[in-house]
């Protein structure tokens, strides 16, 4: 179809926001770059009765960029829980309320899951802004495979945990999960996370993404060990993501693998607890797929 017959103007009404008068709106905001502030953002905000932010000196700012004045309060992670009741009675008298993040899209990574959870079990209206994410701009950048993609926030910053939580994905890996994973991280432990994954997840392709559409911004590509060895002696600023490519060939100890061997001399219960044991995989998800080669197996 010609971008003519796409086009639609401002005032068309294809362009407002859905119950447009009142109910929560989830308004994404630039990750650095306030030229990324789409019209339909700021129209959200500048028509709202208050606006719930993370930070509100951080969301002052951005507001007297683009023009905005409206009432702003803090909704973050310590004070979400008693923010829900006064919102919902807000809502009920028919104001609308903006929530937005310091940057990108509310609710990933950021606080205002609970809120919106209980506005719809309220029956009140939610919709939302789409805009900037630095996890999906990150990915596009990196020349990683684009999907599947898993998002995994921050890593744990203690390394016995951190090791802990890639290690269970690296299980899951050899059962079968084959994504793009994607964390954000702090700068001072960047290196350090690098270094882990590398461990952890082999010398496989990856990339760090710093300071997105900012003027510093830069994607750096390679394997783990050479980021890790670059990272651990050049310091790094700013915001970043992590992304982790798939695995290049199947695990030569994939699930499957270890199942088809063990049940060639053992019972299933036995198999599949031996499988459990060595992957750290759940008894019941490996007794599962044991059943199922048991059944599928030539007799």
């Amino acid at each position: 179809m010609p971008d003519e017959a796409c086009a639609t103007s401002p005032d068309d009404p294809l362009n407002a926001l859905p119950d447009a008068a009142h109910g929560l709106v989830l308004v994404s905001t630039p990750i650095g770059n306030l030229g990324d502030v789409t019209p339909r953002a700021r129209e959200a905000l500048a028509g709202s009765d208050l606006i719930l932010c993370e930070d509100t000196r951080h969301t002052a700012r951005l507001l007297a960029a683009i023009g905005v004045n409206v009432k702003t309060e803090p909704l973050h992670e310590h004070n979400e829980d008693s923010r829900i009741g006064p919102v919902l009675g807000m809502l009920r008298a028919g104001r609308r309320i903006a929530l937005v993040s310091d940057a990108g899209t509310p609710l990933v990574s950021d606080p205002g899951y609970r809120l919106v959870r209980a506005v719809i079990a309220a029956g009140l209206p939610v919709t939302a802004v789409p805009g900037p994410n630095a996890a999906v701009t990150a990915l596009v950048l990196s020349g990683l495979p684009p999907l599947p993609f898993l998002f995994l926030g921050f890593p744990p910053p203690r390394e016995a945990a951190r090791r802990g939580a890639f290690s269970g994905l690296r299980a899951a890996e050899r059962a079968g999960l084959s994504a793009t994973l994607i964390w954000h991280e702090a700068p001072h432990r960047l290196a350090e996370t690098l270094i882990d994954m590398a461990a952890v997840f082999g010398d496989r392709a990856a990339a760090v993404a710093r300071e997105l559409t900012k003027r510093f911004e830069e994607l750096r590509r390679g394997t783990l060990s050479e980021l890790a060895a670059f990272y651990a002696t050049t310091s790094a600023r700013g915001e970043i993501t992590v992304l982790v490519g798939p695995p290049e060939e199947a695990d030569p100890e994939d699930l499957d693998g270890q199942l088809a061997t063990a049940l060639a001399r053992m019972s299933v219960k036995d198999a599949a607890a031996l499988v459990a044991t060595s992957t750290g995989l759940p008894r019941k998800l490996v007794y599962a797929r044991a059943l199922e080669l048991a059944k599928a197996a030539p007799l």
